[in-house]
């Protein structure tokens, strides 16, 4: 399944009302471990099903990181049934991110 790109619009639709959990990659482009993280969680959501995988960009998407409490970049927050159910911060590896969803 494709990464969804996150916006304000569409993020109450896409992670808040999703039937299934969301991971959201919290990522700026000028951040270099985000650029590394990016490629994780593309794999990933090539290779895990029942999961949405959603990238969010904080410069473009400020309200929602304060929101959220995104502090430092990459953030990887977790949505199941409307709630953050789990979190990391910083530069994950695959089997990091896998163990964060449970799978």
């Amino acid at each position: 399944m494709a990464v969804i790109k996150i916006t304000e619009k569409n993020f109450e639709a896409e992670v808040l009302k999703s039937e299934v959990p969301v991971l959201v990659d919290f990522w700026a482009e000028w951040c270099g471990p985000c650029q590394m993280q990016g490629p994780v969680i593309d794999e990933l959501s090539e290779e895990v099903s029942g999961v949405k995988f959603a990238k969010l960009n904080v410069d473009e998407c400020m309200s929602l990181a304060q929101k959220y409490r995104v502090a430092s970049i990459p953030t990887l927050l977790v949505f199941k049934d409307g709630k953050v159910a789990a979190s990391s911060v910083g530069l994950q590896p695959k089997e990091g991110v896998r163990k964060l969803l449970g799978v």
